[in-house]
């Protein structure tokens, strides 16, 4: 009998994605589809590699948001029940790294510490490091062991799965430790998509990053040709009123269009 078909084994590292859409789907985000005028830093940051000193772009979007939403902690804070949030001191940002595990490409999670006390080059780094890191099949999260817990979850039914979400979400300090309190995922960074995508995430406030674009714009009433980037902000509303969002959202512009902290 001839085959007609393929199978191949989901990686373990996939099936959170799993309960993080399915989790996501249901936290009040608020999503923002932005975009930011990175000219000026782009250069800034061309200029600092004629120099010899290498910072990533990636790397500097993570210092730049981790300093701001340090100014904001109620965007990144977690629900404690319905009439409390925890608000933790480090913005801890989780980042997606793709690995090659069995000769097959894998998204693994990393989480970058501290991000609005440290420096870009720093973050940089950071992010090389773990990128080079050797990692086996039942490795799930970089530079982090897993544990026992760990293992049994990846090998338990979807509904146990999303109890063990929800139970994590309930403690703040837990899922602080296990996930950091932002995310940023830069699936737009891979290849040249004019346009934005809307994520799905558990975290308080997560940044989906899009590609870079050249477009036309105004600038001081004269229509130059502009580096853009796209970005999709997911805020929870639960957390943050409208007004404070708004706050958040125009340091963070300012930020970036300046190119702060390089």
């Amino acid at each position: 009998m001839v085959k007609d078909f393929t199978v191949r084994k989901i990686p373990g590292s996939r099936i959170a994605t799993f309960d993080i859409f399915s989790i996501g789907l249901k936290k009040h985000h608020v999503a923002a589809l932005l975009e930011f005028d990175v000219t000026e830093s782009r250069r800034k940051l061309h200029e600092l590699r004629r120099k010899g000193s290498f910072v990533s772009f990636n790397a500097w979007l993570i210092k730049v948001i981790g300093s701001t939403l340090a100014k904001h902690p109620e965007a990144t804070a977690y629900l404690a029940g319905k009439r409390k949030m925890v608000m933790f001191n480090d913005i801890n940002i989780s980042i997606l790294v793709e690995k090659t595990i069995r000769g097959e490409k894998v998204p693994i999670p990393v989480i970058i510490e501290n991000t609005g006390a440290r420096t870009a080059a720093e973050i940089t780094s950071e992010i090389e490091n773990a990128k080079a890191t050797e990692m086996s099949a039942g490795d799930i999260v970089i530079n982090r062991g897993t544990t026992l817990t760990e293992r049994i979850y990846y090998r338990s039914p979807g509904f146990v799965r999303r109890l063990v979400w929800r139970a994590m979400l309930g403690s703040p300090a837990t899922a602080y430790k296990k996930m950091g309190n932002a995310v940023i995922t830069s699936v737009g960074m891979i290849g040249r998509v004019n346009g934005w995508f809307i994520h799905r995430s558990v975290h308080p406030v997560s940044f989906g990053i899009g590609s870079v674009i050249k477009k036309a714009v105004v600038v001081n009433d004269e229509v130059r040709v502009r580096e853009i980037l796209n970005m999709t902000i997911l805020v929870d509303h639960d957390l943050v009123d409208g007004a404070p969002m708004v706050r958040l959202l125009k340091d963070l512009t300012q930020s970036i269009e300046k190119g702060d902290y390089i």
